[in-house]
């Protein structure tokens, strides 16, 4: 099948079955503008940032129908509780800002509502438990403003959290964070592993009560990232009835590139946090010789093995856009459908590319919220801080 016969039908698959993409961090690329520094309006998504990759044009373009937007914070940020609360707040005033654009979803259902409108379904995720300031009380607080998913973790450990990019303290999750898990099953929140350790993932999966997300993870075997799964993760989703979704972040797509990478990350795998990443890596070549170049074929790549390993029901998509470098031929949220191209011409079915564009996604989603509903006629709220809640 030619380029152009794949895009088309690529274009015809989205529009009748609109992707449901994972993970984006616009809400802090708003938030760190310098013009904007969190203003909605000044940052005007009316209009394309070629400097970024998400606006409205584009989306529109990409064929997004629902989009998991991050709250998003850096561990080491000040005053955690506020600030998750300000980038909850954040993505509510984008939903306010174009209202005949985006569509408050806080339910699965609101997929079906939003598309019968003509909308993006705007969901919230709320990535880094750091915010919980070591409470349960504030979790069920950001249920209420909205939140949908929450990443216990981002690039550090916490008191109650191994983080895939750090050094190990809990075994995965201790007594505190299993009662954070508990919690989230109960309010009917996806509880996501995307940036917890291997064994934190593992120890998720034996203790939630529910199906859990890695909202933008790859695979291990093909790039050694431990932001990565490795195969028996993948494997024990089929049971969990959970699923991975694809990241594009390009040193977790391609093991030359990580290897190209490693001199300067920290020991842990962990890249510094910097403002202007594009930057850092134009940087890097300076010293190192250009980078390799990540394509959009070695993202397909990554998701015919996810498929392989963990199922066709089990597999989505997690760009992680959030203003950074990006592989070749995936730019910006406009991109979506040359991913699909590839993935017709490497044989999916329709009714597979629907699965990874929005179908698992959401039965994940219709899970959770009915594992939640049975959970919170069966037991109360669990109160208290880490300090309730002794031991391994």
């Amino acid at each position: 099948m030619g380029n152009d016969d794949a895009l088309a039908l690529a274009v015809t698959l989205l529009t009748r079955a609109p992707l449901f993409d994972g993970h984006n961090d616009l809400a802090w690329t708003i938030r760190i503008d310098k013009h904007a520094r969190g203003d909605v309006h000044a940052y005007d998504l009316t209009r394309v940032h070629p400097e970024s990759d998400t606006d409205i044009p584009r989306l529109r373009e990409g064929k997004v129908g629902a989009q998991f937007w991050a709250a998003f914070q850096p561990t080491s940020a000040p005053h955690p509780a506020r600030t998750a609360l300000e980038q909850i707040d954040l993505i509510r005033r984008v939903e306010a800002a174009y209202p005949d654009v985006f569509y408050p979803a806080r339910s699965a259902a609101d997929f079906a509502r939003a598309q019968r409108a003509g909308k993006i379904a705007s969901y919230i995720v709320v990535e880094g438990g750091v915010g919980l300031e070591n409470a349960l009380a504030p979790l069920r607080l950001w249920h209420a403003a909205g939140a949908r998913m929450l990443i216990p973790c981002h690039n550090e450990t916490l008191d109650w959290v191994d983080s895939a990019t750090d050094a190990p303290r809990h075994g995965g999750f201790n007594a505190f964070g299993r009662a954070v898990i508990g919690e989230a099953n109960r309010l009917g929140m996806i509880v996501d592993g995307a940036h917890v350790s291997h064994d934190g993932i593992r120890r998720l999966l034996d203790v939630s009560e529910a199906p859990i997300l890695l909202s933008h993870s790859n695979a291990f075997a093909l790039c050694d990232h431990p932001r990565n799964a490795p195969d028996d993760v993948l494997k024990r989703l089929k049971a969990n009835g959970g699923a991975v979704l694809a990241t594009f972040v390009p040193g977790f797509v391609s093991q030359a590139l990580r290897n190209w990478l490693r001199g300067s990350l920290d020991s842990h795998g962990k890249a510094p946090m910097v403002a202007d990443v594009k930057g850092r890596i134009a940087a890097l070549e300076a010293r190192n010789g250009p980078a390799p170049r990540v394509t959009l074929a070695e993202v397909a790549d990554q998701i015919v093995y996810l498929v392989e390993t963990a199922g066709i029901d089990h597999v989505g998509i997690g760009s992680d856009f959030y203003g950074g470098a990006q592989p070749q031929g995936l730019e910006h949220v406009g991109c979506f459908p040359h991913l699909f191209a590839e993935l017709i011409r490497r044989g999916f079915s329709e009714r597979d590319l629907e699965k990874i564009a929005h179908r698992n996604l959401l039965r994940v989603m219709r899970k959770v919220e009915l594992v939640g509903e049975a959970l919170r006629e069966a037991r109360e709220p669990a109160v208290g801080r880490i300090e309730d809640y002794p031991g391994p």
